[in-house]
């Protein structure tokens, strides 16, 4: 199962990456004489009422979510290693603020966080600007709970009799993280990966949704599925609901590569 996961997550990947090769159309290529056409050898998942391809926007579409969940969640866990390694490798007071502070990140909504920023943003945002405000809020806003389990992790490695020996050997702190502390870290890193990737799409994807995300023309998932809030356009076009068909294997997929992991 793990194994057709990860082909899954490679398969969107490669797809979405390669939009420019794979795409039958430019994602806003307008053809207003076939709006809202059923699926057919020309459209493969039909067009949209401005007579754009489905399918091309639906590949274009995910290279937003996809680099902001993936860039995101590399944010988050680079700020969680540092500060869950300071604060389990040292201890004391050190320790004591930063899990603290991590409790005050644990208490905050993200999701509404990130809607409160948004709102005091122009409407008209840029698609690049869209992405680096969700990398930011969603990346910062994120790293407490994988802090406090590095931060475990760190306590107990910190213990063993190899770091003990090291250290009367004369290993320096630096060393004795580089080499012995942090590797403990990385199955941490990886599970919560598998877990913090799909929320930070997710969240990509419900902002454009309610049409606080990335702007037209450019192609978003979100954007795509918020055609489908007119229900007389989703009883006779079922290719608008495109994203969801790509949206919940890659859920599952992470879902899949996150089990066993915790």
């Amino acid at each position: 199962m793990k194994s057709l996961a990860a082909a899954i997550l490679v398969i969107v990947a490669i797809a979405t990456a390669g939009a420019g090769w794979f795409a039958p159309y430019p994602e806003s290529e307008q053809d207003r004489l076939h709006a809202l056409e059923s699926p057919s050898r020309a459209h493969l998942l039909g067009t949209d009422e401005y007579g754009r391809d489905q399918f091309s926007r639906l590949l274009y579409g995910g290279r937003l979510p996809l680099a902001a969940g993936l860039a995101a969640t590399a944010l988050t866990l680079a700020i969680a290693l540092c500060l869950g390694t300071l604060a389990g490798f040292y201890s004391g007071w050190i320790d004591r603020a930063l899990m603290r502070f991590a409790e005050l990140f644990l208490a905050l909504p993200w999701l509404y966080l990130l809607l409160a920023v948004r709102a005091m943003l122009p409407l008209s945002l840029s698609p690049g600007a869209a992405f680096l405000m969700l990398i930011a809020v969603v990346g910062i806003a994120g790293w407490a709970r994988p802090a406090r389990l590095i931060r475990g992790v760190v306590l107990s490695a910190k213990e063993r009799p190899y770091v003990f020996v090291a250290r009367s050997l004369g290993a320096s702190e630096g060393y004795l993280i580089m080499r012995h502390i942090l590797p403990e870290t990385y199955g941490i890193l990886l599970a919560q990966a598998t877990i913090l990737m799909p929320q930070y799409i997710l969240a990509d994807v419900t902002l454009s949704f309610l049409g606080l995300g990335a702007g037209e023309p450019a192609a978003t998932w979100g954007g795509m599925l918020a055609t489908v809030r007119h229900i007389h356009i989703l009883e006779s076009h079922w290719g608008m609901l495109a994203p969801l068909l790509v949206l919940a294997p890659v859920f599952a997929s992470f879902h899949v590569l996150g089990r066993g992991r915790k």
